[in-house]
């Protein structure tokens, strides 16, 4: 791209300083911003440079701009963006060395940030190492003007490839779901989606965003590419991943709000007034009714499985602990997200195939009062799931606690461990062979209801020798087995070995 290129381009607000007409089709190599009183160093030849002119000060003014701009000339600058933000305006000291040394300058309003204008040049640049850029002149800067302007993405596509018919374009999140598509494209199946880019029937360019996780990576998918030439497409997944990083502050504002919510259903019994004011600031509703799911060990595993369920309707953080947790505006009727959450937690899980995916989900909380409670279900569906299956990705409903293994399996395992060493005592020592088999038998007996019979069934023991084990096992304890206190008191110390 040439300087002429940069100062034509609305969005980006340049004022011109100085600039001889010969200058303007200077090819622009690179950008790169410095505020050192002596770039030379940092500055390859043909770059633009931007400046925020920390540099500068009226003191010894000329002096300091006479240095910056004769080492941006001996590097071979392109020409200098400098900064209007500190100074209130870019110093006439400047100026006058740009003239003196031939080197264009341009002012950048306070508001403009350096990084739209860093992704503006790459965006132009993009399309083939070296190589000038695929999309045509008023594409491009139609595209930089949406990006200054924050549209959406469905825009952003509608406008990459209206020269190009308006193809059927799609952006697909890393499970599958369809994040926009233009304007005339058939919508695509929620669950199927995640298919479509693999099938072999249409063309994937990925999105790439420096740092990006295994659950931020997006897709653009034509099912019908025709002629659209490489270079194009991937000149547009870069205009995609321009308008991914621009949306980070705003979910890193959202993530902050929803953590604070968290942090305040976690502290004991929130002020009423400060809870709904929490609630507001994640664009929840104050009055309820609320759905609530706990997630780990990857709170974006979370993120995404929410914005199927409720697109713009939930906050998702994470609690003091890390927990990640989202809560959501619940739907009318009243129906559970878990069926929903237990259908696509498999796809969701599968965009990190290196680690397991757990989720826990609570009762509905009718309204804020409720979701502390919501919560604590919830953390403890998600701690059940962990330690029943730790290998394998699960979805864990509180409603699913009918019973003492499921019930147990949500206690922490130091105290599980406790509790089941302060019971069973000596039983559980792990090189004594007899301790061994009297856990066994006691299992068994426990196992078939205190029946002798069906124990010694079992076990291919006579019944004497069940008698014999079992109250061996008493006296160890200290428990009678024919109290149903004691037998429940085993059978939970059972249950409750760390194995």
């Amino acid at each position: 791209m040439h300087i002429a290129h940069l100062l034509r381009d609305e969005s980006l607000g340049l004022r011109p300083l100085w600039c001889e007409d010969t200058m303007l089709g200077r090819e622009i190599s690179g950008v790169t911003a410095t505020d050192l009183a002596d770039p030379a160093r940092s500055v390859r030849p043909g770059e633009l440079v931007l400046s925020g002119l920390l540099w500068w000060t009226p003191d010894d003014g000329p002096a300091k701009a006479e240095r910056f701009v004769s080492a941006l000339r001996t590097a071979g600058a392109a020409a200098l963006l400098a900064g209007e933000k500190t100074h209130g305006g870019v110093p006439d000291d400047l100026v006058h060395a740009c003239r003196r040394y031939a080197v264009p300058v341009a002012a950048v309003p306070a508001h403009v940030m350096f990084r739209t204008i860093t992704d503006s040049v790459r965006l132009r640049r993009r399309g083939g190492p070296g190589g000038p850029p695929a999309l045509p002149e008023p594409a491009r800067e139609r595209l930089n003007r949406l990006l200054a302007e924050g549209a959406d993405p469905a825009a952003l596509l509608d406008a990459a490839f209206a020269h190009l018919g308006r193809p059927a374009a799609y952006l697909l999140t890393a499970s599958g779901r369809t994040l926009a598509a233009t304007t005339d494209a058939v919508r695509l199946p929620m669950v199927g989606s995640m298919d479509l880019p693999m099938d072999g029937t249409g063309v994937t360019v990925p999105v790439d965003v420096a740092g990006a996780g295994p659950y931020e990576r997006l897709r653009l998918y034509l099912p019908e590419p025709a002629d659209i030439p490489p270079r194009v497409l991937r000149e547009i997944a870069a205009v995609l991943a321009t308008w991914q990083r621009s949306g980070a502050g705003h979910r890193a504002t959202m993530y902050e709000a929803a953590s604070a919510l968290g942090a305040l259903l976690t502290g004991g019994a929130a002020d009423p007034f400060a809870l709904r004011a929490a609630l507001l600031a994640c664009g929840l509703p104050p009055q309820g009714p609320y759905e609530v799911i706990t997630a780990a060990p990857d709170r974006w595993a979370l993120a995404e499985a929410v914005a199927r369920l409720r697109p713009g309707g939930a906050a998702v953080g994470a609690l003091p602990d890390g927990t990640a947790f989202a809560v959501l505006a619940a739907g009318q009727p009243a129906e559970s997200t878990t069926e929903p959450l237990t259908a696509i937690w498999p796809r969701i899980a599968a965009c990190d195939p290196s680690r397991p995916q757990h989720a826990g989900t609570g009762p509905r909380a009718d309204g804020p009062e409720d979701l502390n409670g919501a919560l604590a279900q919830a953390r403890y569906a998600l701690a059940s799931g962990r330690n029943t299956a730790p290998d394998t990705s699960s979805v864990t409903d509180a409603a699913s606690f009918t019973g003492l293994p499921a019930l147990l399996a949500g206690v922490p395992e130091e105290v599980r461990a406790a509790y089941s060493h302060t019971v069973l005592g000596p039983l559980l020592a792990a090189d004594n062979a007899s301790s061994a088999v009297l856990l066994q038998t006691l299992e068994t007996f426990l196992a078939r209801d205190g029946s002798w019979a069906r124990a010694a069934e079992e076990l291919h023991l006579h019944v004497n020798t069940v008698h014999y084990r079992i109250g061996r096992v008493e006296q160890i304890t200290g428990r009678d087995l024919s109290r149903l206190d004691d037998r429940l008191d085993l059978r939970a110390a059972l249950l409750c070995r760390v194995r």
